[in-house]
């Protein structure tokens, strides 16, 4: 059921889950009034997404952060945005720019609104609408896939609250380049945005780290 997923996938991203904790198939089951299988199939979804860890035997847990994880979806994540974001400066016209303005000013009213929950949905929104622009729908399959994965740690920096004016200033910039047709300028701007995580992460894996995994050997 995609109201079990919606639900966990949620309580995860906002970290009242938090990582290590354990979560049961029979609690979940039981809040929802349904049969194991549709719990253990979103289970299953968000283990995918490398926000669960099921061991068969042992109680299923949150994820914690993997420095290893981090890394390797922050390269993947860079390397998809970057092309989406060339082949979107190539090919923005009228409309793209339209759409791009539109993104634009619906982040405007949520901060205006002090709307965080819409705010967040509307970020997802921009970059898929970048690639649609880019003509790469497929590519935003992967950039959300790689962006959940380090959105828990969003959550340990700075608050939505204070995050949002400094995230739809990097999206209007990033925008101006795609509606310029400047691949090279919008391309830098992306990956300044992407960068600005670097030193959250350097703090938590301090501040906080028993939310991360052991070091590999």
């Amino acid at each position: 059921m995609d109201d079990i997923y919606d639900y966990l996938h949620g309580e995860i991203l906002s970290l009242r889950l938090k990582p290590g904790d354990k979560i049961s198939e029979a609690e979940v089951a039981a809040r929802f009034g349904v049969s194991r299988q549709p719990v253990r199939d979103a289970f299953n979804r968000l283990a995918n997404l490398d926000l669960l860890v099921i061991r068969p035997q042992r109680a299923t847990e949150v994820r914690r952060f993997s420095m290893r994880e981090i890394e390797k979806a922050r390269f993947v994540r860079a390397a998809i945005e970057s092309e989406v974001l060339r082949q979107a400066a190539r090919h923005c016209d009228a409309v793209g720019a339209a759409l791009l303005d539109a993104a634009i000013g619906a982040q405007e009213r949520a901060i205006a609104e002090n709307n965080v929950d819409g705010f967040g949905a509307l970020d997802y929104q921009f970059h898929e609408t970048l690639c649609h622009i880019a003509k790469a729908e497929f590519a935003f399959d992967v950039i959300l896939t790689e962006k959940s994965k380090v959105d828990r740690l969003c959550m340990l920096g700075l608050s939505k609250e204070d995050r949002m004016p400094e995230l739809v200033e990097d999206h209007r910039a990033i925008a101006a380049a795609v509606k310029a047709n400047d691949p090279a300028r919008a391309v830098e701007l992306g990956m300044l945005h992407l960068s600005r995580l670097d030193k959250t992460i350097e703090r938590i894996s301090v501040t906080n780290a028993n939310y991360f995994e052991p070091p590999e050997s």
